[in-house]
């Protein structure tokens, strides 16, 4: 039985089980079939543009051409947009549903000779060009599904509100105050929803520490005040439309590191939070009042330090690095498994999963290098039941070991 027949297999097995659709589904599906309706008006108007876009635009991923990329087009196109000659990216970058809405490059900067702090300086995809553009205005940002949104913090952390940030014109349309300090953001899966956590210090502390390399010490920038330790006081579950909600108190324990923000589980009804070691994947989830709770059933095999998580359909469960194989560059391979029992279905290409495509397709960092050399990615499009990987991105560069510029971060929203 090949790959395609096992993932064929397990989702038949799975479909009795299936949670009912998220909240707001119906209304993506109108304005998705309102969009394809405005698309063939549009067809038809400019049916001689259209012929020039066939012979050179890229394909669709069910297309069956997955290895052909288009080297850029519109947010709203589900087509592969790749410039595998640009680190970090300059223009649009994407594939299926998933899009590189932002990315970021951290800087440490010293505070005392003791102390400092991480800070992030953003770029943002423009909708309306394509291109990535710089804003150094806000410490923190999550976009929400669509690309549409985006909700910003400004530079000093924790902060005392919270901006909606139109991206299209680069104006925040609005300001939620709370009172509680605020230093993480996460939408729901449906964009609706917000959780924000909050801390009494600025998680992204760091201290100076004697450090061991090769045959001495040297010093370096850890984060947090001790390993293992906290500021994280809880979060707010906000609705977007009204930024009304509510705060709820998270004890912060000694086994999370400093910063540990909160974020959603699929349906919405609990949120959850990395943890340092246990048997629950290196997450805990909590009801929407604080409280400490079991995981939900689809979500229990699930790591927080892999961002893709859940197949849009739910069935599917991308896990961890599971294997890495020599050679020049190396390969890495991840666990693709049932997320209600934890079985593994397949193996895909890839050494950290950052966001699904579609049901079969996921973009992934992968390493250029070979497993004896230092290493280094770049972001790929991988597909289940095939070995080969898409280059989307440029190669990252590695930080030097005297640089406090890390290297740049992606952040991936649904279209």
């Amino acid at each position: 039985m090949n790959v395609e027949e096992l993932v064929r297999d397990a989702l038949r097995e799975q479909a009795v089980q299936q949670p009912p659709a998220p909240p707001g589904f119906a209304d993506r599906v109108l304005g998705a079939r309102r969009r394809r309706r405005t698309r063939r008006v549009a067809s038809v108007a400019l049916a001689t543009a259209a012929v020039v876009a066939i012979a050179v635009g890229g394909p669709l991923l069910d297309s069956g051409h997955k290895n052909h990329v288009r080297p850029s087009g519109t947010v709203g196109s589900g087509e592969v947009q790749a410039h595998p000659d640009q680190s970090p990216p300059r223009e649009l970058i994407g594939a299926g549903d998933a899009v590189l809405a932002a990315y970021y490059t951290a800087k440490i900067q010293p505070q005392t000779d003791r102390r400092a702090v991480s800070a992030r300086t953003y770029w943002l995809l423009d909708p309306k060009t394509g291109k990535y553009e710089k804003d150094s205005r806000w410490s923190f940002v999550a976009v929400a599904p669509g690309l549409r949104t985006a909700a910003v913090l400004e530079r000093d952390l924790p902060a005392h509100r919270i901006g909606l940030l139109d991206l299209a014109t680069r104006k925040v349309e609005r300001w939620i105050p709370v009172r509680h300090g605020v230093g993480g953001l996460a939408f729901s899966y449906d964009g609706t929803r917000l959780v924000a956590t909050t801390y009494d210090e600025n998680p992204d502390l760091r201290v100076r520490e004697k450090l061991f390399r090769g045959k001495g010490k040297r010093d370096g920038w850890m984060w947090g005040v001790r390993f293992g330790e906290s500021s994280r006081s809880g979060f707010y579950d906000l609705d977007v439309a009204s930024g009304a909600g509510s705060w709820s108190p998270v004890a912060s324990g000694r086994d999370i590191n400093s910063r540990a923000d909160f974020a959603f589980s699929r349906t919405g009804e609990l949120v959850y939070g990395q943890r340092i070691g246990g048997r629950d994947g290196l997450q805990q989830f909590y009801d929407l009042k604080g409280d400490e709770v079991a995981a939900p059933a689809n979500e229990k095999y699930l790591r927080s330090d892999v961002p893709a998580r859940l197949s849009p359909s739910g069935r599917l469960a991308a896990l961890g690095l599971t294997k890495e194989v020599g050679g020049r560059p190396g390969r890495s391979y991840s666990s693709v498994r049932d997320p209600r029992t934890g079985k593994e279905i397949t193996k895909v290409r890839g050494g950290h999963l950052l966001a699904w495509a579609d049901e079969k397709h996921l973009i992934a960092w992968e390493r250029v290098t070979s497993l004896e050399e230092e290493y280094r990615p770049q972001l790929v499009l991988v597909t289940i039941g095939s070995d080969k990987v898409v280059p989307l991105s440029g190669v990252q560069k590695p930080a030097e070991p005297t640089d406090l510029v890390e290297p740049w971060e992606p952040v991936f929203a649904r279209r």
